[in-house]
């Protein structure tokens, strides 16, 4: 068999299985976001028409699929934070990321899940988490310095608004799924530096915080 022939059936086999891969990146985007990203496997195949085997070959964990089923929303989370970096003013571009954040948020149960927690040994999602870090430390510390944030807000206390904002969009998704915003423009207005009072609790350390992300995953 020449060159040529052995082209051409490998070219089939390829848009075969990019077909699947596909498919199942489609099949992983619908379960991931209703189901969060415990959804099972298993659904994911089956709606794609595949045999769970197949599912495997393409992406060996669960965090690989988790990585091509959410590549879209993340890059257009990123493209929100460098856009509310870009804002003139510091307080809008605070409120701005926040808002674009949460938004995200009420529109993907999955994407909610991986926004909260932290999932170890794996350098993808590790780096992936490490940037959102800096960004919301970046916006945070801008509207700091212009002295129209709260100086001791921490990175910390986005989070824990991040894991908050993910229970009200749980309880209110069916009756009242825009209440969310109400509850951000509330806390809002706790974070503005005229408004600040002392606080009795000291903020979580950076090991706190990255633990309890850890044990939230650990947990669901």
């Amino acid at each position: 068999m020449s060159q040529a022939d052995i082209e051409q059936v490998r070219l089939p086999r390829r848009r075969d299985a990019q077909e699947r891969r596909d498919k199942l990146i489609a099949a992983a985007q619908r379960e991931f976001a209703v189901r969060g990203v415990d959804a099972s496997l298993e659904k994911i195949a089956r709606d794609a028409g595949v045999a769970i085997g197949t599912l495997y070959r393409h992406f060996p964990t669960r965090l690989d699929l988790l990585l091509a089923a959410f590549e879209p929303r993340l890059q257009e989370f990123l493209d929100g934070a460098k856009k509310a970096l870009e804002r003139d003013d510091p307080w809008e571009g605070f409120v701005c990321y926040l808002e674009n954040l949460f938004g995200m948020q009420a529109g993907d149960r999955g994407f909610n899940d991986f926004l909260s927690r932290r999932f170890p040994g794996h350098a993808n999602t590790e780096r992936i988490h490490d940037q959102m870090c800096r960004q919301i430390q970046d916006v945070l510390t801008r509207a700091q310095n212009a002295g129209v944030a709260r100086p001791d807000i921490t990175q910390g206390d986005i989070v824990n608004l991040i894991w908050s904002n993910g229970r009200i969009i749980d309880a209110t998704r069916a009756a009242a799924p825009n209440a969310w915003r109400r509850y951000l423009y509330l806390m809002l207005d706790a974070y503005r530096a005229e408004r600040a009072h002392p606080i009795p609790e000291p903020p979580m350390t950076d090991e706190q915080l990255y633990d309890a992300m850890v044990q939230l995953n650990e947990r669901e």
